[in-house]
């Protein structure tokens, strides 16, 4: 916004007329379409091509002929110099400027020749002075201009009629757009509140809604509503019959952004500030008839600075003194141009307006970051921020594992924030409220997750920390950050690009800094930035501070540098990675199994008198029906030769053996691969042992590692990895890790794997430890 908005404007209509009562600023110019060099007219060759002055240069800088630059002047190069239309000529040169004001809006032709303008912009025949884009003939200056309109022509055109209020309004015109709200008095000439009427849903575009509302109908329901018994003062015959409050921006240019971010990008604009500013207009003309007076006090003195023929630039400067309308247009103004939030009272009512930090990134189709709105979190849970902050703001997560940083710890708006939750005038409730919300700010701290403060406090992590931490947000008085070690032992990095210069930066910590004993910005930054790519004792503690007496000193460092985003905390991410050595095991282990597994269920074949069949199990359709050679015959079966036995001789033969020397070993080897945590569901599933025989089938190789990517929906060979990485493991650090890898797929911080799974980082790092051969860990920001 801060690079399109030209001017905020406030226009009135009533009987008499419509009035431009008062922008800001005073002369608003917008951005030049078309810019190129200026040649020096200092030979003859300036003014011709580059061909003729290679021709013509001497050879010797000697022999260079001595020019006459008086001589050289063009006699007229006005075509060179391009000006924006609205500077060549007034915009409004087919309307004419009617000696009275006429009761429509709508301009009668001119009967006078006089006041007719050419095509230069001059009116009665006369000349526009040159390069004068806002000045023309006959009187008429700063006072009756405005972008090149007349002002009368802005404010008629800026008031629609009664049919057209109540709406959003959208006029682009050129290279202007025009943004606002406006609204209207009753068909009796009184200010009311409108009856509240139950929405019907969301109006759609250029259509009616199921009750067969006009689209007029369903925008008008967004004008602030009361009930009607508040009845407004009656207007008078000449009393104002329409305000509207317009933001007029410079159009952007629709080749430069993606298809349909200049409407979400009015739209926004529209939202956040016009229909805002209206609202509480609105509500103060039908209580107090404050736009009434404001527009009076602003009409006198306008009119009397010109009659008086002083400067326009005094007249507006005067106005901030005597309107409070005035200076709040001027305030929100400077705010949205700083990108700040406007801190602006109307009639002694208190209004804070902002527009999304990053929204002229819409502008740009080469940003890189997506602004749509998220309404899901990278794990497919609701955004905690809600929709109103989920658009072109750029926040991190909203997560129980972050921390909150106050900005406003020794400001003014947090003296002021503090003082009015102190506040005597608050009922019994709202103290009550207030006090919590102080023992909530005062508690806020980077060392302090949101979870551990809502576990302080005995507050609902959503319910009642996520709503403060969002109001602060919002309002700017907090940002969300990492959680940093209290005894500074976080691993910190740079950023890239630092958000003012380092100069700027340098000179500013300095003045802060200068009684203590803290080295130079460019210096700190340069240490943190080097110990970020150590592998041991990288972290802020051992690097810079390195004395316990030094922490709180070194706090209040990282506090400023972290306020400035100076400092980007790197989190320790896991990843799990299966060794060749490993992978060879499990797959002896498995081919054992599944040897002894169709041996058992030979035996138990041969016993009962049927036919041994190796699919048997795998049911009709399995995709395994792959036969036992000669070799593995000889070596599984229980008795020798018995393919060329009769069934006959065959039954006899298994009644004559016990099975005991047979089952009852399996039995007991089975027992201990179960103390061993083997899974023998597993081993009887068709399912697993095909997709086995799929892995291996398909290029599974033994003698290359495998990182394991997702270990919650880990397959079944990867099961079996992650189940063998703790065999003679201690139980409880079995168990733990059991419990935990599952956060080890790289994009899990440490912060939140110690969240979600409950435990302790001493805990975290025990398993690290005795699991060092199979993790990869490695340091990334969030």
């Amino acid at each position: 916004m801060s690079e399109t908005l030209l001017c905020v404007l406030f226009v009135t209509s009533s009987a008499k007329g419509s009035n431009l009562v008062y922008h800001w600023p005073p002369s608003p110019t917008g951005v030049p379409r078309l810019a190129r060099p200026l040649p020096s007219n200092d030979f003859p060759g300036a003014l011709v091509d580059n061909p003729w002055r290679a021709a013509n240069s001497p050879d010797s800088s000697l022999e260079e002929p001595q020019w006459e630059l008086a001589n050289l002047a063009l006699e007229d190069d006005s075509e060179y110099y391009w000006q924006r239309p609205r500077f060549r000529r007034d915009r409004s040169v087919s309307f004419t400027q009617p000696n009275s004001h006429p009761t429509s809006r709508r301009a009668s032709p001119s009967k006078d020749a006089k006041d007719a303008y050419t095509l230069d912009g001059a009116r009665g025949g006369s000349a526009a002075s040159p390069g004068s884009g806002l000045t023309l003939a006959g009187g008429r200056d700063e006072y009756g201009t405005l972008l090149g309109y007349s002002a009368e022509f802005l404010a008629q055109v800026l008031c629609p009629q009664s049919a057209l209020a109540h709406q959003k309004f959208e006029l682009i015109v050129d290279d202007l757009a025009f943004v606002g709200h406006p609204v209207c008095a009753d068909a009796d000439g009184a200010w009311r509140f409108k009856p509240e009427t139950p929405p019907s849903g969301p109006a759609a575009r250029g259509r009616g809604s199921k009750k067969r509302q006009s689209p007029q109908d369903e925008e008008r329901l967004r004008t602030p509503e009361r009930d009607r018994s508040q009845a407004g003062a009656q207007a008078d015959d000449a009393g104002m019959q329409t305000f509207h409050f317009v933001l007029v921006l410079d159009l952007p240019d629709p080749s430069s952004s993606a298809s349909g971010n200049i409407a979400k990008y009015f739209d926004t604009i529209y939202e956040q500030i016009a229909f805002n500013v209206t609202a509480v207009l609105y509500q103060e003309q039908v209580l107090n008839r404050f736009v009434d007076a404001q527009s009076e006090i602003l009409g006198a003195l306008r009119e009397d600075f010109a009659n008086r023929g002083e400067s326009f630039a005094d007249f507006m400067y005067e106005a901030l003194k005597v309107s409070t309308l005035a200076t709040a247009m001027k305030t929100l103004y400077e705010a949205i141009k700083t990108n700040n939030i406007a801190r602006v009272t109307i009639n002694e009512l208190p209004l804070e307006l902002q527009l999304p930090p990053y929204l002229d990134s819409l502008l740009h189709a080469d940003e890189d970051i997506d602004l749509e709105e998220e309404h899901e979190d990278e794990d497919g849970e609701p955004n905690a921020w809600g929709p109103e902050m989920s658009f072109a703001w750029r926040l991190p997560a909203l997560t129980p594992w972050k921390a909150l940083l106050r900005l406003d710890d020794e400001g003014e708006q947090g003296y002021q924030l503090y003082m009015q939750l102190r506040a005597a005038q608050l009922n019994p409730e709202e103290r009550g409220l207030a006090e919590q919300l102080i023992r909530f700010l005062d508690l806020v701290s980077v060392t302090l997750s949101l979870a551990e403060i809502a576990s302080l406090l005995d507050w609902h992590l959503e319910s009642q920390v996520y709503p403060a931490v969002r109001w602060l947000v919002l309002h700017r008085r907090a940002k969300i950050v990492d959680v940093v070690h209290s005894g500074l032992k976080t691993v910190f990095s740079v950023p890239q690009k630092f958000p003012a210069p380092l100069a700027t930066l340098s000179a500013e910590f300095a003045r802060t800094f200068a009684d203590k004993d803290v080295p130079a910005l460019p210096k700190l930054l340069s240490m943190i930035s080097t110990a970020s790519h150590k592998q041991t004792a990288n972290h802020l503690f051992a690097t810079v501070v390195q004395s316990k007496d030094r922490i709180p000193l070194y706090s209040e460092v990282v506090l400023w540098m972290l306020k400035r985003d100076l400092l980007i905390r790197l989190h320790l991410r896991i990843r799990i990675v299966a060794t060749e050595g490993l992978k060879r095991h499990v797959r002896e282990q498995w081919e054992e199994r599944r040897t002894r597994k169709r041996s058992r269920s030979r035996a138990r074949d041969i016993q009962h008198g049927r036919q041994p069949s190796t699919d048997r199990g795998h049911g009709e359709g399995s995709n395994e029906k792959v036969g036992l050679g000669l070799d593995t015959v000889n070596e599984s079966s229980p008795v020798e030769n018995w393919v060329s036995m009769s069934p006959k001789t065959a039954r006899k033969q298994a009644r004559k053996m016990s099975p005991e020397p047979i089952v009852e070993p399996l039995r007991r080897h089975v027992y201990d691969d179960d103390k061993a945590d083997v899974d023998e569901d597993f081993l009887s599933s068709s399912a697993d042992e095909a997709k086995w025989q799929e892995y291996y089938r398909t290029g599974g190789n033994d003698n290359i590692s495998t990182m394991i990517s997702d270990p919650a929906r880990a397959s079944p060979p990867e099961r079996k990895w992650l189940a063998a990485m703790s065999e003679g493991k201690e139980p409880h650090i079995a168990d733990l890790f059991k419990r935990i890898h599952q956060y080890f797929d790289g994009k899990c911080s440490d912060d939140e794997i110690l969240y979600r799974a409950e435990i302790t980082r001493k805990q975290l790092r025990e398993v690290l430890h005795h699991y060092e051969e199979h993790l990869q860990t490695f340091l990334h920001p969030s």
